[in-house]
């Protein structure tokens, strides 16, 4: 893996600007085993995470273009979450650390 790239260039260290947090990794996890949730379905199915935390991590995760809001409730807004072709390419990602963690976790 040696190819001289500094660390902003490394594409790893990309990838984990995006998802190298424990709880975005079990938002995408969760969005990937049920389609699209809204907050309180992450709450419930995340338990020890934190709103804010997790609401800082959907924020951080849409803003990257890995994942989207649509309104399902207008009045009050009410919006649930879903991957974006972004998101969705992390699939053989996170199946290969489902698969890492069986073998070696």
């Amino acid at each position: 893996m040696a190819h001289g790239y500094g660390i902003e260039d490394c594409p790893v260290a990309r990838a984990l600007d995006v998802i190298g947090e424990k709880w975005s990794l079990l938002i995408l996890r969760d969005l990937f085993r049920k389609g699209p949730l809204r907050f309180q379905s992450f709450e419930e199915g995340l338990p020890g995470i934190a709103p804010n935390t997790l609401s800082a991590r959907l924020k951080s995760l849409e803003a990257q273009g890995v994942i989207a809001t649509r309104l399902y409730e207008s009045h009050p807004p009410r919006y649930e979450y879903l991957l974006t072709p972004k998101g969705k390419a992390l699939g053989p990602v996170l199946k290969a650390l489902h698969a890492w963690g069986e073998t070696h976790g």
